[in-house]
């Protein structure tokens, strides 16, 4: 490795991806560096922290440095169900923490309008967002985690009565919102292929979907469905993922299956799409939720499960970058 590429490496540990590769010519070093929704104090200490380590390169007398405030554009990944009551928005939220703790800069939108419960399961019910230039500036979820719901803007309990039109509508207003330096936004889509999966798909088109099936044969008929709608929309399958997948007896140890065993990976066989991994019917994960303190947020086997899927998610975007 040369003394350039050893600089090179560093710079993108440095900058957090943020900075071009250095380009050297009669001594003038050359780096475009992306400031965007860095404070001027951040800019200034990152651009020293540069202009200083640049220096130590042998036969580098100079240093340009170009600051942009353009960002790579946001991708979003839905997570999708063809039914409720399968763990989607459990897996979301946990799915968002692990690749925050992996690294990835990462917003979440709960774009369940009519049923929100993603400000639950982030313990950021009491926080109200405010609005910048007509846009939404998100609240804070678990970890730091930027995150925008229904249930954010409207009193708690109260049912939204509302057509088609004006929940594509919000649904808008939750994506097209201030995510600062977030990459990645995380869409906890609701059940079924109505109107707002209609609206994800054609307003916003997601840089790729992850499907969500307890075992079940009723379950997984569904789950077929809504990967049908992302194929027909030309949307990438990330993978399949069972929830519920197999209970541990808290008392003998004694697994037991209540809703089936191997369904979805069998399912996403025969879709040819990846099988992403299992999560376990288990206490832990249910009381945890209904805390706020998603389990991906700590450790041990539950929040493995979690974090193995969220590994594998995040191999199929560098990939597809």
């Amino acid at each position: 490795m040369t003394d350039l590429d050893d600089f090179a490496a560093r710079l993108t540990a440095l900058t957090d991806g943020r900075a071009s590769p250095p380009r050297v010519r009669d001594g003038v070093m050359t780096i475009a560096l992306d400031v965007g929704g860095l404070s001027m104090e951040q800019r200034d200490g990152l651009a020293a922290a540069i202009r200083e380590g640049a220096l130590t390169v042998p036969g580098v007398t100079d240093v340009r440095l170009a600051m942009t405030a353009e960002r790579r554009a946001l991708r979003i990944l839905a997570i999708a169900s063809g039914k409720g009551g399968v763990g989607k928005s459990t897996l979301s939220a946990n799915l968002a923490v692990a690749l925050h703790r992996l690294g990835i800069r990462v917003g979440l939108v709960d774009a369940d309008i009519y049923g929100p419960s993603q400000a639950k399961l982030m313990d950021s019910e009491d926080q109200k967002p405010v609005a910048r230039d007509k846009k939404l500036v998100p609240v804070t979820g678990t970890l730091g985690i930027p995150m925008l719901s229904m249930a954010h803007l409207v009193e708690p309990g109260k049912a939204l009565a509302w057509r088609g039109p004006m929940a594509g509508n919000a649904l808008s207003q939750l994506i097209d919102a201030h995510w600062g330096d977030a990459e990645l936004l995380v869409v906890d889509m609701p059940p079924g292929t109505g109107d707002i999966q209609l609206s994800m798909v054609q307003k916003h088109k997601p840089a790729g979907a992850v499907i969500v099936s307890t075992p079940q044969d009723l379950a997984l008929i569904d789950a077929t469905r809504a990967v049908s709608l992302f194929n027909q929309a030309g949307v990438p399958m990330v993978g399949l993922v069972e929830n519920m997948a197999g209970y541990a007896c808290p008392h003998c140890g004694e697994v037991s299956d209540p809703f089936g065993q191997g369904g979805a990976e069998s399912t996403a066989g025969d879709l040819s799409m990846p099988f992403l991994g299992r999560i376990p019917l288990a206490i832990d994960i249910r009381s945890r939720s209904d805390a706020g303190d998603p389990p991906a947020a700590g450790e041990g086997p539950h929040a493995g499960a979690f974090h193995a899927i969220a590994r594998k998610v995040a191999d199929w975007l560098k990939a597809t970058a």
